[in-house]
């Protein structure tokens, strides 16, 4: 069947479909969806906002943010969707930065959101919420009275998602992209599927199993829903819950993380077994390298199923079928038919095969730039090429190999050494559930090589344990890669989607020493 032609004509052909499952297991037809996201269309209008405009979303995974969605994406409006595991002036300066002139948030993040709409001045005649917020006024009073039917100005009004990155070095910044006057139903990129092989409809079902707030989640979850799959969404990823779910409503693809898939593995056998995954045909995985051991095991558990993408906020891309990482061990795959990919030098030589450099892409579906910071957008372009500072190379065959980013470089004695390869090791030892490298100060190298482990349960923290992982490096890692000390934590600090906030564990080590954060 050809795609269907988004969302909103989907809602109007065939209304009772169930197009989504909320977290609580609330069905959600395709009539209520489309009249949710109508009316809080024209409740924005109402509110002042025009095209061009930005209004953020601190919520959950839900039909609420979906809603959100839709509607910034048949208004002319850029939403933008707030990490909400940042804390209060994090939020406030995407708050500011997006210049948004309406917030949506949940009850649940209360504390942290009213400060930060505090500081960043938000009217409180424009703060809703689900559930109460002192200071909020009620999200159902911004719903109330408006009309349900589509808004009669829609003709060339699209909007788009304006994700902020992560703010690796400096203050996040939002990738705004132009808005194009077309139709909603031109512009809703439900064809990114087809990248992956998945075809509209054919009885298709996503699980949503990562914060939607994550660029590539909401892209994927939304890109289903308009080629006419059923959204199963989940508000706080379990690894038994995804295997309940999976097995109660026939999922067929997912995006997932490595951190994910250790998760999964970790479960008893006996628990593993109760459940019949052998309906996933796309379990895609990307936003983090994926350590040899942990891939390998998934495949032998899902089979071929399990698929890999490199991309960023920015854009993409590559993928990789399990069958070509089986051929190619560590490939993150080729590029996208609408991408180029490329390795540079430092003096912008374009390398060839088997030359490490720093990973470059091209998209052929239009450009970007970094909100308020052209000096960014400039600085971050060969060409039409853009990078987000991963170093890699590409082999004669076209397929991608990553090392790490240059920020989490480590620098000793004059060698380059990748944590990345060292966490693959670290994760190795039967003990450890969590592991991250990176440089700390020593005097006459530089920088020297500092683990820090989430011990697994059932193993103590200390210096036993410290030796019994560092012998386990030894011998799997050359010497000058191996740590020299191992520090221990209760919780890697993560958000749900895997992100590891390196910066918050490497910053003590660094707070009397100079070094980009």
């Amino acid at each position: 069947m050809d795609a269907p032609n988004g969302f909103w004509a989907q809602a109007q052909r065939d209304p009772g479909r169930t197009v989504l499952v909320a977290p609580n297991g609330t069905t959600w037809s395709a009539a209520r969806l489309h009249e949710e996201c109508n009316k809080l269309t024209h409740a924005l209008a109402a509110a002042g906002l025009s095209q061009g405009d930005a209004f953020a979303t601190v919520l959950p995974n839900g039909p609420e943010f979906i809603a959100a969605y839709l509607a910034a994406a048949q208004s002319g409006l850029y939403m933008v969707p707030v990490n909400h595991h940042l804390v209060g002036a994090e939020i406030a300066w995407i708050l500011s930065d997006s210049g948004a002139k309406l917030l949506l948030a949940h009850a649940r993040f209360g504390e942290t959101v009213r400060a930060a709409a505090d500081e960043a001045k938000v009217p409180p005649s424009h703060r809703y919420a689900i559930g109460r917020i002192d200071g909020f006024r009620p999200y159902a009073d911004l719903l109330r009275g408006r009309s349900g039917e589509a808004p009669a100005d829609r003709d060339r009004t699209n909007g788009w998602v304006m994700n902020y990155t992560s703010g690796t070095t400096g203050r996040p910044r939002g990738i705004r992209r132009p808005l194009t006057g077309k139709r909603p139903e031109e512009t809703h990129l439900g064809g990114f599927l087809g990248i992956f092989g998945i075809k509209p409809f054919d009885d298709n079902v996503h699980l949503v199993c990562s914060p939607l707030y994550h660029t590539a989640v909401l892209q994927f979850a939304a890109a289903a829903l308009h080629i006419g799959h059923r959204l199963v969404v989940m508000d706080k990823w379990e690894p038994e819950e995804m295997l309940r779910l999976i097995d109660r409503h026939r999922c067929t693809h997912t995006h997932m993380v490595p951190t994910q898939f250790h998760r999964l593995l970790a479960l008893p056998d006996e628990t593993r077994a109760a459940y019949d995954v052998s309906s996933m045909r796309h379990a895609i995985h990307g936003a983090a390298p994926c350590p040899d051991h942990v891939k390998r095991a998934m495949i032998e558990w899902w089979g071929g199923c399990v698929e890999e993408y490199y991309a960023a906020s920015e854009g993409g891309g590559a993928f990789a079928t399990a069958e070509d990482w089986l051929k190619k061990p560590g490939t993150v795959g080729k590029a996208w038919p609408i991408s180029e990919l490329a390795v540079f030098d430092e003096e912008g030589n374009r390398l060839g095969p088997g030359e490490l450099g720093t990973v470059y892409m091209k998209m052929s579906t239009g450009g970007f730039s970094y909100h308020k910071d052209e000096g960014k957008t400039r600085s971050n372009r060969i060409g039409d090429f853009f990078t987000v500072g991963d170093l890699g190379y590409l082999d004669e065959d076209g397929y991608l190999f990553l090392r790490d980013r240059k920020i989490d470089m480590i620098i000793s004695g004059g060698v380059n050494i990748y944590p990345a390869e060292i966490e693959a090791a670290l994760l190795t030892h039967p003990a450890v559930a969590d592991a991250a490298a990176f440089g700390v100060p020593h005097d006459d190298w530089g920088e020297e090589v500092k683990a820090v482990v989430e011990p697994a349960p059932g193993h103590r923290p200390g210096p036993q344990l410290a030796a019994a992982i560092l012998d386990h490096c030894a011998g799997r890692l050359a010497g000058y890669k191996c740590p020299k000390t191992v520090d221990f934590t209760d919780a890697m600090p993560r958000d749900p989607n895997g992100k590891l906030y390196k910066r918050r564990l490497r910053e003590p080590y660094w707070r009397e020493r100079e070094r980009p954060l």
